[in-house]
């Protein structure tokens, strides 16, 4: 059975690629010439107000601002909310590096809270154990587009009066209760980075029900001007964060197709955890209850004593050589050397020493558990989904059946 998998020399279960993201499309090709010939290329772009419009309706928000990335939106959000030199923001340890880098280049502290294994997201209940009286703001990742709980997240906001700005970078379109995510707190983020379900190449955008946060962040994305100011008169320290208006005329059509692509990612995710929870030592991600994933990425945990210490290394290897990539995702986010502070550079840091922090549910999780399927793996056929599926059963049978194989193979390198 072994010597059948491809690392050993066998035939893989898929030799052509997955389809291709983003998918170019007649609607976005004719909405850029048409902004390209007839509107504003940038400031005063109607093509703008129009994304705007949509993007707010469609996760069912009053207001919507482009920007021109996901991690200026958080910085842009954290400034609007007020949050100053040496405040506290609270972000999941598992989360890509912009959740953190954006509270740094706000001159705030990150502080690090722990995750639910089982879900890959913030743990309300260490949220709570580290607020002080320097906590200014709460950021819940929706990892992989699944909901955080956000229901025990907005009762500590309420609890002790903490903003809320939703990460949902990888959100478009998810439910938490019967509402879309976003604008559930004070306000939300998105990317449109070139993988997300939603894509411009780069972009972002913020989402809110609140009229005057949403006046302060349009202020720090456009240089420091209020609406229904003069041009050239600055009220806050601001830059120059506003989207192209290409970006939001290939990003209208994409409004349009995002429920069915919404539809067409939950159906072949069903299929594989439903695959998957029949393989002895993988188990599906669970969503919370009440809650629909945009699944942007599909994540499932390794429990390597199923597979006689089988490094998780091994695994991927063995997964990729059938045609179908998995990989580790992000890691403990407190490990980056990032976070090798310099005090110099950031005084607001010194004498804090994030060596010292150590949750065990991410390390577990980013170490030794996530598997990570690429992004266009949710997107394709039923024949392409069932592709994914045979590959892991494939490789988790042949791995179960004889270990010693794979025990001396040399892949730390995930």
């Amino acid at each position: 059975m072994s010597s059948d998998l491809a690392i050993f020399g066998g035939k893989p279960i898929r030799e052509k690629p997955f389809p291709s993201w983003p998918k170019v499309t007649d609607e976005i090709k004719q909405g850029l010439i048409d902004t390209l010939e007839n509107d504003d290329w940038g400031i005063g772009s109607g093509t703008i107000d129009r994304f705007n419009k949509k993007f707010s309706e469609i996760h069912e928000a009053k207001y919507c601002l482009a920007l021109h990335s996901g991690t200026s939106a958080i910085w842009v959000s954290l400034k609007a909310i007020g949050v100053q030199a040496g405040d506290e923001v609270i972000i999941p340890s598992y989360t890509f590096i912009a959740t953190a880098s954006a509270v740094i280049l706000a001159n705030a502290i990150p502080v690090f809270a722990d995750i639910n294994i089982e879900n890959g997201n913030i743990d309300p209940s260490s949220i709570e154990s580290l607020i002080t009286k320097k906590t200014k703001a709460i950021i819940p990742v929706h990892t992989g587009g699944s909901p955080a709980d956000m229901g025990s997240i907005l009762n500590i906001s309420k609890k002790y009066n903490i903003p809320v700005i939703e990460d949902a970078a990888q959100a478009h379109g998810a439910i938490w209760h019967g509402n879309k995510v976003g604008a559930l707190g004070m306000g939300g983020i998105f990317s449109f980075q070139t993988s997300k379900n939603m894509s411009s190449g780069e972009g972002g955008a913020i989402i809110s029900n609140d009229e005057s946060f949403m006046d302060a962040c349009y202020s720090y994305h456009n240089c420091g001007r209020v609406k229904n100011g003069k041009w050239y008169e600055h009220h806050r320290l601001g830059s120059n964060l506003r989207m192209s208006a290409f970006n939001a005329a290939v990003l209208i059509p994409q409004i349009d197709s995002l429920n069915d692509g919404f539809h067409l990612r939950e159906q072949n995710r069903r299929k594989i955890d439903t695959a998957i929870s029949q393989m002895k030592g993988l188990v599906p991600m669970r969503n919370i209850k009440d809650t629909k994933s945009s699944n942007h990425i599909y994540i499932c945990r390794y429990i390597d004593s199923e597979f006689s210490g089988i490094r998780r290394s091994v695994f991927f290897k063995a997964m990729q050589a059938e045609g179908v990539f998995t990989y580790k995702g992000w890691s403990a986010l407190y490990k980056e050397p990032l976070f090798t502070i310099n005090p110099k550079e950031y005084p607001w840091l010194e004498g804090i020493n994030y060596n010292e922090v150590k949750h065990i549910n991410t390390e577990n999780f980013s170490e030794r558990e996530a598997v990570w399927l690429k992004q266009n793996h949710l997107i394709g056929s039923q024949e392409d989904t069932q592709d994914v599926i045979d590959a892991f059963e494939k490789v988790v049978t042949a791995m179960q059946k004889d270990p010693k194989l794979f025990l001396d193979l040399d892949l730390d390198k995930e």
